[in-house]
């Protein structure tokens, strides 16, 4: 089976050498050799770690007859939608790693591939082989809830903020000494690359159709010491969360941090790992663990599918052979949302505000579970602390919005959801 590999860079040049390197056993474990064949790159001057013939003119590679499969490595949205659409157009089995290729156009492609195999495991948390989990492992259940660490760049940040007692600021600058983060991580940090991730996996367990502006995303950078130290008193690690689940009839999407209990297993996820929680209505809650991200083990997802292809699987590509009624499952509005709810309010330490604050979240339907008051150090103002029972997400956000316009606020509020 002939393989053209679209964008040589970190995982493309791993995907190349590990099929090269394991030859023998991935054509036990298949039946027949996978032969990387090409690989196109932007610039031909630019040293890669590849040993196999390269070019930068791609729409001669993907006119070959010869090639079997195209792993789309290239990165963005529109121009691999393009190159990919004219691949399926063709009939040739394509492997994807581009979770905002499918987080925009997956239902197009879909119709696009219709019997043609399309692989797409690498796209959502690396290593893990959660696409195939819900997929074909769970195939027999009724998806309940997935809730997901799903981007290590966020988590590793986090990890040292709780661990290490380090700021935001800091933390990231360590997390892009050390490679984890890039250099303009906005895309990470602001849970914009969760989302990507979690709309793929959404469509699977539901078949639910919807574009990341439809959805809630909420990024860590607002994320303070104070928070860690509310989150370390009452026992509560804070996490950047995909979570997915039925609400009324719909289906419920959100990327936010979290406080989420310590003894949860999806809490004890650290640094870079990533961790996804799914429950199925037969099997109850089966948890993912392992490397979200990296070449080597996005290579691994990679192959994986190529193997797949290589055996004549004949999956359908979001896991649905007809139409069945979960298709018509609709996003719930990110207004009807409903959980508890955490707020840090940095106030005047005056008589009075208290009590201020407490009747504007009731006049507002948010009923206060605790409540705590960081002891105060140099400043003048004090830092308080709520949390409320499970309230409705369009009432605590008109609560934050009057909350910024009283006079006795003295910083930018900040609300975080908690998941237990």
């Amino acid at each position: 089976m002939n393989v053209a590999i679209l964008g040589v860079g970190t995982v493309g040049e791993a995907v190349a050498k590990i099929l090269l390197k394991n030859k023998k056993l991935i054509a036990a474990r298949c039946g027949e050799e996978i032969v990387p064949v090409v690989g196109v790159v932007r610039n031909l001057n630019k040293k890669r770690d590849a040993d196999i013939p390269l070019t930068d003119d791609i729409n001669s590679v993907i006119n070959r007859d010869d090639i079997d499969v195209f792993v789309e490595l290239m990165g963005g949205v529109e121009e691999p939608f393009r190159v990919v659409s004219e691949i399926l157009k063709r009939k040739k089995a394509v492997v994807t790693a581009n979770k905002a290729l499918l987080a925009y156009h997956r239902y197009a492609l879909q119709n696009l591939a219709k019997n043609t195999p399309f692989g797409f495991e690498a796209s959502v948390a690396g290593g893990i082989p959660i696409i195939r989990a819900l997929r074909e492992g769970l195939s027999a259940n009724h998806i309940l809830s997935i809730n997901g660490i799903l981007n290590g760049t966020s988590n590793y940040i986090l990890t040292s903020m709780m661990n290490e007692g380090s700021n935001f600021k800091d933390a990231l600058k360590k997390a892009q000494e050390l490679g984890y983060a890039e250099a303009d991580p906005t895309f990470d940090v602001g849970g914009f690359d969760t989302a990507h991730k979690l709309l793929i996996l959404a469509s699977i367990a539901y078949g639910v159709h919807g574009d990341p502006e439809d959805i809630l995303i909420e990024g860590i950078q607002g994320i303070t010491p104070e928070d860690i130290f509310f989150a370390k008193d009452f026992e509560y690690s804070i996490k950047l969360l995909a979570i997915a689940k039925k609400s009324e009839g719909k289906v419920e999407l959100r990327v936010h941090p979290a406080l989420v209990p310590q003894n949860k297993m999806i809490a004890k996820a650290s640094g870079v790992t990533n961790a996804i929680s799914v429950v199925g209505e037969v099997v109850g809650e089966t948890m993912y663990y392992g490397p979200g991200a990296g070449g080597d083990a996005t290579a691994s997802a990679v192959i994986s599918d190529l193997i797949d292809i290589a055996r004549d699987s004949k999956s359908p590509m979001l896991g649905y052979k007809a139409p069945f009624e979960l298709n018509t499952l609709e996003l719930l509005d990110r207004d009807r949302i409903k959980t508890k709810y955490y707020f840090r309010l940095k106030v005047e330490d005056k008589m009075g505000v208290l009590a201020k604050i407490t009747n504007l979240m009731s006049e507002n339907n948010l009923s206060i579970d605790s409540l705590l008051q960081k002891p105060k150090d140099e400043s003048e103002y004090a830092v308080l602390f709520f949390t409320t029972h499970t309230s409705l997400e369009a009432d605590a956000k008109r609560t934050m919005e009057l909350l910024k316009e009283q006079e006795y606020i003295k910083e930018e509020p900040f609300m975080m959801r908690i998941e237990e």
